[in-house]
């Protein structure tokens, strides 16, 4: 037996073929040596073997940095039919009455609350989310941004272990956020951002819950399958909420004006009457928004599916 692959001349490996130039090598020998190779029986693996083997092939496929897949061809599928599916559910409910409600109640609302708790702790103020009502302090305070310093900090320190790139640049993000929120404007404009944030930076939210089906392979985001939750729940949120601005923008008189439980003024009303913004800066700025955020989702969905298919065809050529 030489050292060497006589095909390529490359320092042999353990193994039956040669992983510089894909010969097996046997046959490379006796081609070498006869100018044809025997025929080679292959045994067949066993199912543990096989489905080690696959994992192995996944890893080594160039572009599947974020862990592995059990089936390259099924999860490719999985990517091209998943946001738009989901989508069209989520219209399909938000076009019926009683969907439509159910749709609002249970998964909208509470993205819509978040959204207004995640600008009020980028802004400096204390807030506690519920499903439905988000108690928020009338004044900045120093509880609130020093929780989410330290919980973003201990988030970092935790992605700087484990060499997570991607972590590292998201609690940067989410840093100069914070301090831009809390330290760069105005309290009077840090909360009407907070009480834009209830659609808007819920509509972020949603996007980024849209986004997270296509990352993580190597988390419960994909082992646990909590993706397809996370999809569902921000699809029908952003459906929900964009739909409202989306009406207002082809009809102004569309606007959610009105009280709601407790006699308390709905977010359009107070960002018009108590912060002074006009009815079409109002709309302008959240279908911009919700524009932004569907631009997003149709680009991560473009790199998702041309990402899954690399690793499909990598994995289908080293088959």
């Amino acid at each position: 037996m030489t050292t060497t692959c006589a095909w390529c001349q490359a320092p042999r490996e353990p193994g039956p073929t040669c992983p510089s130039c894909g010969a097996n090598y046997a046959k490379a020998e006796a081609i070498k040596s006869r100018g044809r190779a025997d025929a080679v029986a292959e045994v067949p693996l066993a199912p543990v073997e096989e489905f080690a083997q696959s994992v192995e092939m996944i890893r080594a496929a160039p572009f599947d940095d974020d862990g592995v897949v059990y089936d390259p061809q099924l999860e490719l599928k999985f990517c091209i039919a998943a946001i738009p599916t989901m989508f069209f559910l989520a219209l399909a409910f938000h076009t019926s009455g009683f969907g439509h409600m159910l749709q609002r109640m249970f998964l909208a609302m509470p993205i819509h609350e978040l959204g207004h708790a995640v600008t009020a702790w980028l802004c400096g103020f204390l807030a506690i989310p519920t499903l439905w009502f988000t108690r928020i302090a009338d004044d900045r305070g120093l509880v609130a941004p020093l929780v989410l310093l330290g919980c973003v900090g201990f988030m970092m320190y935790r992605a700087w272990l484990a060499e997570n790139r991607g972590l590292l640049l998201i609690g940067g993000a989410v840093l100069l956020l914070q301090a831009l929120g809390t330290l760069g404007i105005r309290g009077d404009t840090a909360q009407a951002l907070v009480t834009f944030g209830g659609d808007g930076m819920g509509m972020v939210i949603a996007t980024l819950l849209i986004a997270s089906f296509f990352f993580g392979k190597n988390s419960q985001l994909y082992k646990g399958s909590l993706r397809w939750g996370f999809i569902a729940i921000g699809s029908a949120a952003f459906v929900d909420m964009y739909a409202t601005w989306w009406a207002a923008w082809i009809d102004i008189t569309n606007i959610p004006f009105g009280m709601i439980e407790g006699g308390t003024p709905s977010d359009a009303l107070k960002l018009v009457e108590e912060y002074g913004w006009t009815k079409q800066a109002l709309v302008r700025r959240y279908f911009a928004l919700g524009m932004c955020c569907m631009v997003t989702v149709a680009a991560v969905y473009v790199w998702g599916v041309r990402r899954a298919w690399q690793v499909a065809e990598a994995v289908k050529q080293r088959a």
